[in-house]
């Protein structure tokens, strides 16, 4: 039997297979991916402050919680899979949309995916060369064989992705809490001396912007959720409840894991080696350092898969709405599984990999991602005035989403003038989408070739791959 279910007209649309403790652990899953295991080093390179490195780390998880909070109110009123660009699109229309679609398609997932599948390789290799930096062309080999890896099993089934995102965020808080326990008990038995001068270091509006960065991309994945909501079952209850169980226990423990990579890391080693984990280990566990590499790994393993599920989700939306090509929105007859999205993607993050330089990737797509989140928000107080009487199961409290932009405002526009070269290379990825969308998109009378071309391509597809087309049970308007 497959997976699909049949609406009342008779159209395939997706089963709703994810439950509550499923949608916790994309959410933790997803989190906890490699941010914890190397941004402490961005956080650190930026500010020079022990106390200051602790404080960011707090106040990302509470704007990260107030993010999800918004998107707790836009992902059920707008139960459409998605994510931003669902909201995006109800609010400000299709162009706007295109345009999130767009960044999110070359710079936001592949970039994500790139990071999270590159420390997964660091970490892999880091036990045979503890004395100095394992080979590069061998961290990327890694990573790439554990983007196909992933890639081949969401193809093959959502039920075993969601075992393997539930195992592997159990793995991954196992390994955090051993690094907690660790530290908290090296700083009980009187080892404090890393904490003196906790406040001293040189501070800048551009630093501090940028160690956010870091500290942010850590707790990326808190949206991850509102991608898949189509699938979750009763979004109306379990899509607020994953979050009120998912963000708080995240900012203890990355909070609390900081602590105990300060207590036992020096400010030289963190600043000069981003796998402060493995250091962590070998400075505390001696023969049994090689652990805390492998649980590293394990994680990194578990959020690229929270990531490839949900950016083929995105991507097949976008095609069900005529924003990507359609192949995007073929799902396997039998297993759901958009396969032409998910290999898509895959390739995508692969090309990401000619670079392993973790932190430049992080702040080139960080500016892009904030933005279009900014938009999600704009458009969610858009909505409230606009379309008052949809119903809004969640309506957060009008100070929440006006602080957040606020914070935005700040990450997007301090290092637009800090750094305008990449801002300026983002805003042209952004804006050479306009061109694309009125050609392939807004331009109705295609030539016959064009259309001959995409339908060959496509029914090779769905014949290579066994694949139908899979309605959303809600489409947009404007």
């Amino acid at each position: 039997m497959g997976e699909e279910s049949q609406a009342s007209d008779g159209k395939v649309v997706l089963k709703r297979k994810i439950t509550l403790f499923n949608g916790v652990g994309i959410i933790i899953g997803t989190i906890i991916g490699s941010g914890i295991f190397i941004s402490p080093t961005g956080v650190f390179l930026y500010t020079g402050s022990v106390a200051a490195s602790l404080l960011i780390w707090l106040v990302s998880g509470l704007l990260s919680t107030l993010g999800a909070l918004c998107y707790a109110e836009l992902g059920t009123s707008i139960t459409r899979s998605g994510g931003d660009y669902a909201y995006i699109y109800a609010a400000f229309g299709p162009l706007p949309a295109f345009l999130r679609m767009w960044i999110a398609l070359l710079i936001i997932r592949p970039t994500t995916q790139a990071i999270v599948a590159l420390t997964f390789g660091h970490y892999v290799v880091k036990p045979f060369y503890p004395e100095c930096e394992p080979p590069e062309q061998a961290v990327k080999l890694l990573a790439a064989v554990c983007l196909c890896i992933l890639t081949a099993i969401n193809c093959i089934s959502v039920r075993w992705t969601m075992r393997i995102q539930d195992v592997f965020t159990s793995s991954k808080l196992l390994a955090l809490i051993v690094i907690i326990i660790s530290g908290i008990y090296y700083i009980c038995i009187g080892h404090s001396e890393n904490f003196q001068g906790a406040f001293d270091g040189e501070f800048s509006a551009g630093n501090i912007a940028l160690a956010f960065y870091s500290g942010l991309f850590a707790f990326g994945g808190w949206n991850y959720l509102n991608f898949v909501t189509e699938e979750l079952q009763d979004p109306y209850k379990n899509l607020p409840r994953a979050i009120w169980i998912a963000m708080p226990m995240v900012t203890i423990i990355y909070v609390l894991a900081n602590l105990a990579y300060f207590a036992v890391v020096t400010k030289m080693e963190m600043m000069m080696n981003p796998a402060v984990a493995a250091v962590f280990g070998d400075r505390l566990f001696g023969g049994w350092s090689w652990m805390i590499p492998v649980f590293v790994a394990l994680s990194t393993f578990g959020g690229v898969n929270g990531v490839l599920f949900t950016s083929a989700r995105l991507f097949a939306t976008g095609a069900q709405e005529g924003h990507m090509p359609a192949f995007f929105s073929l799902f396997h007859i039998e297993k759901q599984t958009p396969i032409p999205a998910l290999m898509f993607t895959c390739l995508f993050s692969l090309l990401m990999l000619t670079t392993s330089n973790v932190f430049d990737l992080i702040n080139y797509f960080s500016q892009t991602l904030w933005l279009s989140v900014g938009a999600s928000v704009v458009g969610m107080l858009w909505l409230r005035r606009a379309k008052p009487d949809i119903p809004r199961p969640i309506k957060v409290n009008i100070v929440i989403p006006y602080l957040f932009l606020i914070a935005i405002g700040c990450l997007v526009i301090i290092p637009a003038i800090t750094r305008p070269t990449d801002t300026a290379i983002g805003l042209a990825i952004l804006l050479s989408g306009i061109p694309v969308y009125y050609l392939c998109v807004r331009w109705k009378s295609k030539p016959e070739m064009y259309h001959s071309l995409s339908g060959c391509i496509l029914r090779f597809l769905q014949k290579l791959c066994s694949c139908i087309y899979v309605d959303s049970s809600e489409k947009m308007s404007n």
